[in-house]
């Protein structure tokens, strides 16, 4: 019996095996980049057409995004305008719809912090003459919306929305900061200033994760 005959059958399949799990590893990278490649693509697309005839962005869409359910993770400065570092972290959730065929879009959150249990409403509303959104928050306890609306825009991905508040009897000037990261992740923070925007103390930022479900 010629035993190298069987040992020359044997390597061969052992590489073929081999040569075929890299090919399925490279062809799931392969995939996993052409995935991000398209959706970074259709942004891109998507903005592009948005654009109006005299240059200027048209938002009306800019938070189909945020439609869907999502988890939150909080972070939030304890005592902002203190001087203090000392942060709370807590999960909450939050479910959004967009009405008005993407001119409006309203959210419902909910989380358990340390300092209770928080409920609210977030009322986005798009100015198609200005080209700029006014956002409305709400607290359950209160019930009622939070005066003035931050007002802003999305460029690039990124949302910038700013408005001028009474905090603890001081004069602030207000920022939000939304962020696409990916179909699944964005983030958003607030970030509080007394000199007009020349420094922020950030004082909440919200990670959030989408969640599977029905569409809404």
């Amino acid at each position: 019996m010629d035993l190298s005959k069987y040992q020359t059958l044997s390597d061969h399949a052992f590489m073929l095996k081999k040569a075929f799990n890299l090919f399925a590893i490279a062809a799931l990278l392969l995939l996993a980049a052409a995935g991000r490649w398209y959706w970074q693509k259709s942004v891109s697309i998507v903005a592009a057409q948005t654009t109006l005839a005299n240059g200027q962005h048209d938002g009306q869409h800019d938070f189909d995004f945020y439609v869907g359910k999502w988890r939150l993770h909080n972070r939030r400065l304890a005592h902002p305008l203190s001087g203090s570092t000392q942060w709370v972290e807590f999960d909450g959730t939050s479910v959004a719809r967009k009405l008005w065929d993407g001119r409006a879009s309203v959210d419902e959150f909910e989380a358990d912090a340390p300092s209770g249990h928080i409920e609210g409403m977030t009322v986005r509303l798009y100015n198609a003459d200005t080209h700029e959104w006014s956002i409305y928050w709400a607290n359950g306890k209160a019930g009622a919306f939070s005066m003035p609306p931050t007002v802003g825009h999305f460029t690039n991905g990124r949302g910038e929305f700013y408005d001028h508040e009474d905090v603890g009897g001081k004069p602030v000037f207000v920022r939000f900061l939304w962020e696409v990261q990916s179909p699944r992740e964005c983030r958003w923070e607030q970030a509080f200033s007394v000199d007009e925007g020349k420094t922020w103390e950030t004082n909440w930022t919200i990670d959030s994760t989408r969640m599977e479900g029905p569409a809404l």
